[in-house]
């Protein structure tokens, strides 16, 4: 009999192009498994797209005197081409840009709200004296609190893939600048996930056939004690909080780009002819699959479960098939950083075969 499964893979962020270590951790790995279910007759649907609203896309913007929409839509294209050359074969590779996925980000926003699953809180946020201005996520960095690896940002730390705050960076300082930052308070809104933690709990033990490193890091996590986490920031690119009075701040990247699995599937429904048709992938008899590099693993096992509970009516994943980085000389191959070997590089020069075979052996 056969199956129907759904696969999400990692939105990477339209700020470059795409590199062997994506390739290698989120991006082979789920062709090479869809392939496979196609070919025993199961029903699949593999789905991703550019994420356009992270702030590397805003950075690389001002350094290149862009528009992020003109920096976003360049790598989009970039990455349809690679997709192409390189085999990978999925349904719809979209963008967080569109209106459907804006439409169904707020629509979710809003029934977390309506349902008491978030709330609002002043909090103290950087602010750039020089550059006057709030500096969200990856316009900050400092040394971790945790494991003291410098060039941590203002999100999560690269080196031990712990999330943060600004407020717990040691010595912070402007990405644009290199100022120390002041603290001001601004309101926000806070997804509850400290909420969901006895349910979460219940739900990840049952998770017996994760890979080791995704439910231990997890179970981690959940024995830590989970923070609530805010779903806005002040930021003018991106999707807009759907309230008056809220006109300047847009929903944090984090809390919309992992709506896009479902606003994607939406979005292909619509492109079958069929609206209702993403329901056969997101409710009932399906299996989900997530392949995502490791640093995102608390995103997809613990805080996209969480909105999905809190949404009610829809699929938790079944499994989070999270690899290990690719690394040269030891350190992980980065965009941000410019370190890296480049797939448009690679495929300019040579055929796709022999790096699709050297990348599943290893």
């Amino acid at each position: 009999m056969s199956e129907r499964i759904f696969i999400g893979v990692a939105w990477p962020y339209a700020n470059g192009p795409l590199h062997l270590g994506q390739i290698a951790g989120a991006y082979l790995p789920p062709d090479v498994f869809a392939r496979y279910h196609r070919t025993k007759g199961n029903e699949v649907l593999m789905v991703s797209g550019s994420d356009q609203h992270g702030t590397p896309i805003t950075i690389k913007a001002e350094q290149e005197g862009k528009t992020p929409s003109e920096i976003a839509a360049r790598y989009h294209r970039q990455f349809l081409d690679s997709w192409q050359k390189f085999g990978i074969s999925f349904d719809l590779f979209t963008t967080t840009g569109t209106a459907n996925h804006a439409e169904v980000s707020q629509d979710i926003f809003l029934t977390l709200l309506d349902r008491g699953y978030t709330y609002k809180a002043t909090v103290s946020q950087p602010f750039c004296p020089h550059c006057q201005r709030f500096l969200p996520d990856r316009y900050i960095e400092g040394t971790c609190p945790y494991c003291h690896s410098p060039g941590a940002r203002g999100d999560q730390c690269e080196a031990c893939g712990k999330p943060l705050s600004p407020a717990e960076l040691i010595d912070p300082h402007c990405r644009i600048c290199g100022t120390t930052p002041v603290f001001m308070d601004s309101e926000h809104f806070f997804l509850k996930l400290s909420a969901f933690s006895d349910q979460l709990m219940s739900w990840v033990k049952q998770q017996t056939h994760w890979r080791p490193n995704v439910l231990n890091l997890t179970l981690r996590y959940l024995k830590e004690g989970l923070k609530d986490r805010a779903i806005t920031r002040d930021i003018g690119w991106g999707i807009p909080v759907p309230l008056d009075g809220y006109e300047n701040k847009r929903l944090y990247v984090w809390f919309e780009a992992v709506i896009g699995y479902l606003s994607a599937t939406k979005e292909w429904a619509k492109s079958s002819g069929d609206e209702e048709k993403w329901r056969s992938f997101w409710q009932g008899a399906v299996k989900s699959y997530y392949f995502i590099g490791k640093d995102n693993i608390p995103f997809h096992t613990l805080i996209w479960p969480a909105m999905l509970m809190g949404y009610d009516s829809l699929n938790l994943p079944y499994d989070i098939p999270a690899n290990e980085f690719l690394t040269i000389e030891g350190r992980k191959l980065s965009t941000s950083h410019n370190w890296a070997v480049w797939l448009p590089d690679y495929l300019s020069r040579y055929d796709p075969d022999p790096l699709r075979y050297l990348l599943s052996i290893n």
